[in-house]
């Protein structure tokens, strides 16, 4: 068996041979020998079973059998002469020839190493800078708005006009026609004006309102109102029988134990920090997310060079290529089916933003392991659980369909980065 190995670069390889069919025959005799032991065929006692008769039965499995062994042979071999580690391997090997004759056969196999990159003092690379400044304005408008959400409406006992952001509570009725429809009515209703909770134009035209005022409204229903509806226009009898506003609120100690309920020694200053904390947090969130995550990725992909699996970068391109697939045309994807140039053209193209991509997941890895950063799978499902909750869904059952989908993965290296890159721009925060 001629053997020839060439590590490419840091991240590729190459090992191509010739097996002689000697070898290859030498292999299924030897494994046909080892099936007469074990194998179950009509009219042999098991054990007894002669050659002829394993290799009439099993025939073309015991060719590929013996063909797979003498591929891991070669693969061994050739990862030996390059001094590889399996560990160091990423993904499956890549045979790329295939040729068998009578009396050899000549392969090629490619293989990808997980790269080496020299980090250096990547700590050092990360700016120090300000915490975000939180105002007690800021924290005052906070507590403010929070306690205005849980105040209880009072009446305005003036005659002023109703106006945007008050409550009205009022009687209605409406008809299509001339006739009343079903729903279209109701007593002491609470409306808070400008919400957007009625119809397009309802709540503007009861602007100016006062109260005991009747009024006639007359709007449209939106195209895509349910029933009968849509698109129809409508009356509305309207009676404003009060204006409501929320309560004044006041902030002293007894609105923090209202609003802190459970915490002992509850005061305003315990409130006024705890906001304050929160807007921080919220201004760090941000200032993190849009600005400084961003651009610390970016200055570590720009600057550790190392060479790339190119398996891996052309998986990249492929899920490039399938997401601008969704935003083609069906002649378009036509085109690149049938001319092989323009796509690999566009493949060309999508290059840049893959290899991009590659690096910063293989940075972000060494990274994690060098901050001694985890993310299990309970941590990644107590997150798409939160998530679904958020958002009203059945949390097992969100779970269940990125798993489904093998999104898990990809959220799990999410959650990693996040931490890593969070994790050094926190130990740069300076106290304004």
């Amino acid at each position: 068996m001629e053997i020839k190995s060439n590590r490419i670069d840091g991240a590729n390889a190459t090992i191509e041979a010739t097996i002689p069919m000697d070898e290859v025959n030498a292999k299924l005799e030897r494994i046909a020998k080892e099936l007469t032991k074990t194998a179950k065929i009509d009219g042999f006692r098991k054990g007894k079973v002669p050659v002829s008769a394993v290799k009439k039965q099993y025939g073309e499995k015991l060719v590929q059998d013996a063909e797979a062994e003498a591929l891991r042979e070669v693969f061994d071999k050739g990862l030996a002469e390059l001094n590889i580690a399996n560990e160091s391997l990423i993904g499956e090997p890549n045979i790329s020839k295939f040729d068998k004759t009578e009396d050899k056969i000549e392969v090629a196999v490619k293989v990808a190493m997980r790269p080496e990159i020299d980090m250096g003092d990547y700590a050092s690379m990360v700016s120090e800078f300000d915490k975000p400044v939180v105002t007690e304005e800021e924290v005052t408008v906070r507590i403010t708005d929070l306690a205005q959400n849980q105040a209880d409406l009072v009446d305005v006992e003036d005659d002023r006009p109703l106006a945007k952001d008050d409550s009205a509570l009022f009687d209605f009725e409406g008809s299509v026609d001339g006739k009343l429809f079903d729903g279209g009515s109701s007593k002491d209703f609470s409306l808070v004006i400008g919400s957007g909770q009625f119809i397009p134009g309802f709540e503007d035209q009861m602007i100016g309102m006062t109260k005991g005022e009747e009024k006639i409204i007359k709007v449209t229903f939106p195209e895509n109102y349910g029933g009968d509806l849509a698109s129809k226009d409508a009356e509305f009898k309207v009676n404003l029988n009060a204006i409501q506003t929320k309560g004044e609120v006041v902030l002293d100690d007894a609105l923090a134990k209202k609003m802190l309920q459970g915490e002992e020694d509850a005061d305003l200053a315990k409130l006024q920090e705890l906001v304050k904390t929160q807007i921080e947090n919220e201004k760090l969130s941000k200032l993190y997310n849009d600005d400084m995550k961003p651009a610390l990725l970016e200055t570590f992909v720009s600057t550790f060079k190392f060479d790339l699996p190119e398996f891996v970068v052309e998986q990249e391109i492929d899920m490039a290529l399938n997401k601008k697939a969704g935003d083609m045309s069906e002649d378009e994807i036509k085109e690149l089916r049938e001319d092989a140039d323009k796509l690999n053209e566009l493949r060309k193209t999508l290059r840049d933003d893959a290899e991009k991509s590659v690096r910063a997941t293989f940075i972000i890895d060494n990274l994690a392991k060098a901050e001694n950063v985890t993310v299990e799978e309970q941590e990644v499902m107590q997150t798409i659980y939160y998530e679904a909750m958020q958002m009203g869904q059945d949390p097992q059952k969100a779970f269940e369909q990125y798993k489904d989908a093998g999104y898990i993965p990809a959220i799990q290296m999410s959650m990693v980065e996040d931490k890593v890159l969070s994790g050094l721009l926190n130990s740069k925060i300076k106290e304004a």
